[in-house]
C-alpha cells in the first residue's frame, strides 16, 4: 500500500482477466502491511483495503513490511510525525501483529503470510510462537550485501528469502552518490564477458543459485526480458565463491527515520 500503485495494478489485472488473457491462478499477487497498521485490530481492515484497491478476493502472499510499528493516525499518514518532526512509534509487538496475520490467512484473504526486513533473532522469536510460520522473509540482498548467516538460518527453518534491490539501488534519493555500482564492479563485468550475459543477469543468476528469489525492478521492456532469461546457463562453483567473497558492504535501505525504534533491525551490523 505504501507504494500507492495497487489501484493501477488492479485495473490492469482485471482488464487482462476480463479479456481471458490470464487466469487468476496464473498470477501471484503480493502486498505488504505497513507500519501504521500493525495493531492487531488494524491488520484485517488494511488487507481488505488492499484487496479493494486491487479488485481481488484474495492475495497470494501478504507480508509485514517491517518489524517496527508506528502509531496510527486519523489521516492514515504512513509516517505519523510528532511536533518535533520525529516518527511516532507504537509499542505494538510484531508477535501480536503476526497472530492477526494468521487469522486473515485462515479466513482465506491471503493464501500465505510472511515478513520483510526481519533479523535472525526476530525470526527466531516469531517461529517460537507461530501457528502458521512465515513462508518468506523479504530483505535487501545483492553481492555488496552478503547476508549468508541470515540465508543459512532461513534455509534451516524452511523460510524462503526474497531479495529486493538485487542489483543495488543507487538511483534512490537517499543513496550516496559515492557508493560503487555493483553492476559496474570489474569482477561482475568480467563474469558477464565470460558467460556472454549482462551484469544484471550474472547477479540474478548468482542469487538464484545460492537459493534466493530475486525481484528486480525495471520499466524497460528489454531489461525485463533479460531479467527473466536466466535459465539457459549456470555459474561455475568457483564463480559463485568469488562473488560470495566480495568484501564491499553497502546497505541501500537503512530506513534511518526509524532509527531508535526498539525493533529497528540493523543495530547489530
Amino acid at each position: 500500500m505504501l507504494y500507492d500503485n495497487e489501484a493501477e495494478i488492479g485495473a490492469a489485472i482485471r482488464e487482462k482477466l476480463a479479456e481471458g488473457a490470464i487466469k487468476r491462478e496464473e498470477i501471484f499477487i503480493t502486498s505488504k502491511l505497513w507500519c501504521n497498521a500493525m495493531s492487531p485490530k488494524s491488520v484485517e481492515p488494511a488487507l481488505k483495503k488492499t484487496l479493494s484497491n486491487f479488485g481481488l478476493d484474495y492475495l497470494d502472499l501478504y507480508l509485514i513490511h517491517w518489524p517496527m510499528a508506528f502509531e496510527a493516525s486519523e489521516g492514515g499518514d504512513f509516517y505519523p510525525l510528532s511536533q518535533n518532526g520525529k516518527v511516532k512509534f507504537s509499542n505494538t509487538d510484531y508477535i501480536d501483529t503476526w497472530k492477526a496475520m494468521e487469522v486473515i490467512c485462515k479466513k482465506g484473504l491471503t493464501k500465505s503470510i510472511g515478513v520483510s526486513n526481519f533479523t535472525i533473532d526476530q525470526l527466531q522469536r516469531l517461529l517460537q510462537i507461530s501457528e502458521i510460520k512465515p513462508v518468506v522473509n523479504q530483505v535487501e540482498y545483492h553481492p555488496y550485501l552478503n547476508q549468508n548467516k541470515l540465508l543459512s538460518f532461513c534455509k534451516a527453518n524452511d523460510v524462503l528469502i526474497v531479495a529486493y534491490s538485487p542489483l543495488g539501488s543507487n538511483d534512490r534519493p537517499w543513496a550516496k552518490k559515492s557508493d560503487p555500482l555493483v553492476m559496474e564492479d570489474p569482477r561482475i563485468q568480467t563474469l558477464a564477458q565470460k558467460y556472454q550475459k549482462t551484469p544484471a543477469q550474472i547477479i540474478l543468476r548468482y542469487l538464484i543459485q545460492i537459493g534466493l528469489v530475486p525481484i528486480p525492478k525495471s520499466s524497460n521492456k528489454k531489461r525485463i526480458e533479460e531479467n527473466i532469461d536466466l535459465f539457459d546457463y549456470a555459474l561455475a562453483p568457483q564463480d559463485i565463491e568469488a562473488i560470495d567473497a566480495f568484501e564491499t558492504v553497502i546497505r541501500y535501505h537503512c530506513h534511518l527515520e526509524t532509527l531508535g525504534h526498539p525493533n529497528y533491525p540493523f543495530c547489530d551490523e
